[in-house]
C-alpha cells in the first residue's frame, strides 16, 4: 500500500509539473502577441533609370561655294558687295548649324548662328578670298562637330588682278617634333592663284615670331617644299608669303615645331 501511494504521489507531481509548463509556454506565447513586434518586410529600392544618351551631332558635307573655287560669283549687291548662297548636307542628329566665314585678307571672322535648315545667304565684300566651315549643333548636348574648311574667292571687278589664297603649310604640322636629316629638314606648303599668276615665295624662319626672311622661292609649281638648317632641340616659328606678278601678296598662318 505505501508504495501504491507514493507511485500515486509521484504521478500528481508530474502532472501538476506538466500543468505548469503548459503555463509558462501559453504565458510566452501570449506575451509574443501583445508586444505587437513584427518583422519588417524587405523591400528592394527599383534602380535608377540609365540617363539617356544624347548623340554627338554628325559632320556636314560641304557643297557650294565649292573649295578652290576662283572665281565664284554672287548675286550682285552693289559695286563692293554680292550676296553668296552657302549650302551643305544635312548632318545627322543635329538641330542647327553655326555658319563660320573668315576673310582671309584680314583673317577677321563672321558668325551666322542658329541656322535650322542647310543653306544660307550672306553679303560680303567682293575680290576677297574666304574660307568658310559649318558647325551642328543638338539641343540636349554641349558637343559639336565641324565640317571641313573650304576656301574660295569672291569675284567683282573682272578687270581687277587677283590676289593668291593665302599659302597652305603641309609640314612640319604645328606643334609637332621633327627630327632633323644631317642638321636639315624640309618645309612644305601649297598655294593657288585665281589668275594663275604666281610669282615666288617669301619663307620667314626664326625661334621667336616668324619674322625673319631666309629665303625667296621661285612660283613653279602649287606644291613647293625647302630645306632649312635647324639646331637641335630648339623651337622654331614658320610662316610662307605669296607674291604674285603684279606684287599682290598673302600671308600663310604662323606654324611652331620643335626639333629632337
Amino acid at each position: 500500500m505505501r508504495f501504491l501511494f507514493m507511485h500515486n504521489k509521484h504521478m500528481r507531481i508530474q502532472e501538476k509539473l506538466m500543468d505548469v509548463s503548459f503555463v509558462l509556454i501559453v504565458s510566452c506565447s501570449a506575451e509574443d502577441d501583445d508586444s505587437g513586434t513584427t518583422t519588417p518586410a524587405v523591400t528592394q529600392q527599383a534602380a535608377p533609370a540609365p540617363t539617356p544618351q544624347v548623340p554627338t551631332p554628325g559632320k556636314s558635307s560641304l557643297s557650294a561655294p565649292e573649295n578652290n573655287e576662283v572665281c565664284y560669283e554672287g548675286e550682285e549687291v552693289d559695286d563692293s558687295n554680292s550676296e553668296v548662297t552657302f549650302s551643305w548636307d544635312a548632318s545627322s542628329d543635329t538641330d542647327s548649324y553655326d555658319l563660320l566665314i573668315t576673310n582671309q585678307e584680314t583673317s577677321q571672322s563672321q558668325t551666322e548662328s542658329g541656322i535650322t535648315s542647310t543653306s544660307k545667304a550672306v553679303t560680303l565684300a567682293t575680290d576677297v578670298s574666304y574660307s568658310w566651315k559649318v558647325v551642328s549643333k543638338a539641343n540636349d548636348t554641349s558637343d559639336t562637330a565641324e565640317s571641313d574648311t573650304w576656301q574660295f574667292y569672291l569675284a567683282g571687278d573682272p578687270d581687277v588682278n587677283y590676289s593668291p589664297f593665302p599659302p597652305e603649310l603641309l609640314q612640319p604640322i604645328s606643334g609637332s617634333r621633327v627630327t632633323p636629316s644631317n642638321e636639315t629638314i624640309e618645309l612644305r606648303w601649297n598655294c593657288s592663284d585665281v589668275d594663275g599668276d604666281l610669282a615666288r615665295y617669301e619663307v620667314y624662319l626664326d625661334n621667336v615670331d616668324a619674322s625673319t626672311l631666309i629665303n625667296t622661292v621661285d612660283a613653279l609649281t602649287i606644291a613647293t617644299s625647302l630645306e632649312v638648317t635647324v639646331e637641335n632641340d630648339q623651337i622654331f616659328y614658320w610662316k610662307v608669303k605669296a607674291f604674285d606678278q603684279n606684287g599682290n601678296t598673302t600671308t600663310s598662318e604662323i606654324y611652331s615645331f620643335r626639333t629632337n
